[in-house]
């Protein structure tokens, strides 16, 4: 509540009629639901509000008397009695700092309930998504949206989550597109409902108005200045792909990823580390290789080789794991002498067993690489490499599923690295003998011939017994 005031020949008076009830004494045997990011908007808000529960009576207070610059006769009416129950409303980040450092809090809002922005995917949601969209025209007074237009906003509400099982529950977000639409359905004429391809102009226009970077950096690209292969094969190099968040725009571009091995003893070292623009999770990812290449070609001898593994172009932070298995493939190709196919972009994480692990941002990866190619000129044998479980994920703009469907383009879901430097040399991994060896010819085969080749140039030379003489 409040106390106001008149003025009356330069000096600020009150009384009791001037004495205003705020929302705590209106909610009193009721519910109060606040937005908990308006109760610091104000100073004192919070510690009162606190107070106030702790007391269960409020207290109005006149601000002149915390001000000496206010003459003011003041008045300090008695407190009164509440029962009110307080809702608060805020983001998981907001009730975790207050629950870590206030005492109170934790005292006086014992009861969490979480609320998830995503659904399950099923016929009933897909009905209430229709209805939503129907109320939203409704409401709005715009032009109804046909089967195949509610058809369109659902699967992008299902490309929100990134799941083909799931669909967003930020509606605002559903409302605005069906607005953007109606807009563009408005500009022909004697269009009297929202169809499919107004949403997918709708969204085409909302990607263009935030893809200022995103062209740019594309562009750097066609033109030459970012080195990127999307032909041909080369050894110890291959295309990653990196996810950038700018406001509520993900866009992702392929960096070039390369890896020389050479004789000694010195094992992995990561160029963006030691340039200390590495952060720790892709420490983490390049430590999980070095324990992957002593779990199979060290078991019977010891590992000696010395590699460095670099993002060429790279002048930020690099953080995450999702390139680790890229990684390991550059540095597989370095070792074995065979070539990858620089038209295929790989990402996934890995672990120490070489099985390939989700990530995220599947969809905005593979079509960032297709635009590089699309620019380019399909071949029909470029594409993306993912984790297998990252299908259900997928959620592709129509003309990345029109490629694919025409043979254009590819995506190979993988599920371990065998499986993928098959697919990116077109060679045999090799299944390990009894004895730790591996068939000829294969890629595990070459690589632990290039390590016995390594272990022997590092080995300590002995000197024949005419110079130890001479000695």
């Amino acid at each position: 509540g409040k106390i106001e005031r008149r003025l009356e020949n330069g000096v600020y008076f009150t009384d009791f009629s001037l004495v205003r009830g705020g929302s705590m004494l209106q909610a009193s045997g009721g519910y109060l639901i606040l937005n908990v990011l308006d109760l610091f908007s104000e100073p004192g808000v919070w510690d009162h509000l606190k107070s106030c529960l702790r007391n269960r009576e409020v207290t109005i207070e006149d601000p002149g008397f915390l001000s000496p610059f206010l003459p003011t006769t003041g008045m300090k009416p008695e407190s009164i009695p509440v029962r009110p129950k307080i809702i608060l409303l805020g983001s998981h980040w907001a009730y975790y700092v207050l629950h870590r450092s206030d005492e109170d809090f934790r005292k006086i809002f014992q009861v969490l309930a979480d609320f998830d922005d995503e659904i399950d995917l099923s016929n009933h949601t897909c009905r209430e998504y229709a209805q939503f969209v129907a109320t939203t025209c409704a409401n709005d007074k715009l032009l109804p949206v046909t089967r195949d237009g509610v058809a369109a906003l659902i699967e992008e509400g299902a490309r929100f989550v990134d799941s083909k099982n799931r669909l967003t529950l930020r509606f605002n977000d559903i409302a605005n597109l069906v607005i953007e639409a109606n807009y563009h359905a408005k500009l022909i004429k004697n269009t009297r409902m929202i169809t499919r391809k107004h949403i997918e102009t709708a969204i085409r226009e909302r990607e263009h108005r935030s893809s200022l970077v995103s062209d740019k950096m594309l562009r750097e690209i066609d033109e030459g200045r970012q080195l990127i292969d999307t032909q041909g094969a080369i050894v110890g190099q291959i295309n990653g792909l990196a996810v950038y968040s700018i406001g509520a725009h993900r866009f992702a571009k392929p960096s070039r990823i390369t890896a020389n091995t050479y004789a000694g003893k010195g094992g992995i070292t990561n160029i963006e580390r030691e340039a200390k623009l590495s952060g720790r999770i892709h420490d983490k990812g390049v430590y999980i290789i070095n324990g992957y290449l002593g779990r199979t070609y060290a078991q019977h001898a010891t590992l000696s080789l010395n590699v460095t593994v670099c993002f060429e172009q790279s002048y930020g932070g690099i953080d995450g794991d999702s390139a680790s298995s890229t990684e390991l493939y550059a540095i597989m190709s370095s070792l074995s002498g065979v070539p990858i196919k620089q038209g295929i972009a790989v990402t996934g994480s890995v672990n120490q067993k070489g099985l390939i692990q989700p990530i995220g941002g599947v969809n905005e990866k593979i079509e960032g690489y297709f635009k590089v190619c699309a620019n380019r000129g399909l071949t029909g044998e470029q594409g993306v490499m993912i984790p297998h479980q990252n299908v259900s994920n997928l959620m592709l703009r129509s003309s990345v599923r029109e490629a694919v469907s025409h043979g254009l383009f590819h995506i190979w879901p993988i599920k371990s690295v065998n499986d993928g430097i098959e697919v990116l040399t077109g060679i045999q991994a090799g299944k390990p003998r009894a004895d730790g060896s591996f068939p000829k010819g294969t890629i595990h085969g070459l690589v632990m011939e290039k390590l016995v080749q390594y272990a022997k140039a590092s080995a300590p030379q002995k000197l024949d017994s005419k110079k130890k003489a001479g000695a």
